[in-house]
């Protein structure tokens, strides 16, 4: 049962108000409802969204929480002049205050992928996120000496979703390898591998887990099995300190956590944001 509903109002993708609302909420013990309201960029539309906010706080008896970061004056006014929600307009906190300390206006510009034709940074994550799909499981060997980063380590330890967010949320051109029973065999990182060391970051985990994953996919088979997933971690992490590579444990981390580690171990020149 949720405590509370909560509103995200954006005249964009709503994506910075989820993000910030929700490291803002998880201060706190409660399970919200979740609602959100994007590409709120009319007046109307705004007054629609009044309703549904209003609606809300009579069935509920408690006032929706609501998270705006709309950029419209004239929309963001239906919504400060006419909800019954907690409103807590996230540009007018901090744009703002900005505008008066740095002396210049902000662009007042609708959504942070508003215009992309020309943004040469989305087109930049745009390219990092195919040569990141591309280069998954090792299904390439093309262009690694464009990869800002390789990510190595066992199958299913967490390589492919945090290539991905690298590529997403960062713009980093990022691959990744399973290392596999003939690299234990002849105790050595993929050839492929060898001229790019300085590139590559490896990611463990506990045997434990990995077969819990491996189960949830091959059921009752060796890849799964507790003792094949010791010996692959086993091999796998003695062969990155033989390598001198860099590694975390992927255990008890967050895809997001991962990736900043990797980031301040690699330390790519070139981040997009």
């Amino acid at each position: 049962m949720h405590t509370r509903t909560v509103f995200f109002i954006s005249d964009g993708t709503g994506i910075t108000a989820e993000t910030f609302g929700n490291a803002i909420l998880a201060q706190f013990e409660m399970k919200p409802r979740h609602v959100r309201l994007p590409f709120i960029d009319t007046e109307d539309k705004a007054h629609q969204a009044v309703r549904q906010i209003n609606h809300t706080a009579d069935v509920e008896g408690k006032k929706p929480i609501v998270f705006t970061t709309l950029v419209n004056m004239e929309v963001l006014a239906v919504i400060q002049d006419g909800c019954k929600g907690m409103l807590l307009d996230m540009f007018g906190t901090f744009v703002h205050p900005l505008e008066q300390e740095l002396g210049i206006k902000s662009h007042h510009r609708v959504g942070r992928f508003s215009d992309v034709s020309r943004s040469k940074e989305y087109t930049d994550r745009i390219e990092a996120i195919n040569f990141s799909l591309a280069h998954d499981d090792g299904q390439s060997n093309r262009d690694l000496a464009g990869a800002d980063v390789i990510l190595v380590g066992v199958s299913r330890s967490g390589k492919t979703p945090t290539s991905l967010y690298l590529a997403m949320q960062c713009g980093l051109k990022a691959a990744n390898y399973p290392l596999i029973p003939e690299d234990f065999e002849r105790r050595q990182l993929p050839p492929a591998l060898e001229p790019h060391r300085k590139k590559i970051f490896g990611l463990t985990i506990q045997p434990e887990r990995l077969a819990e994953i491996r189960n949830e996919r091959r059921p009752n088979s060796r890849y799964a099995s507790l003792e094949n997933c010791r010996m692959e971690v086993a091999e796998a992490e003695a062969m990155m300190r033989r390598a001198g590579i860099r590694w975390l444990s992927t255990t008890t981390k967050s895809i997001e956590e991962i990736a900043t580690t990797i980031l301040q171990e690699i330390r790519p020149e070139r981040l997009v944001y």
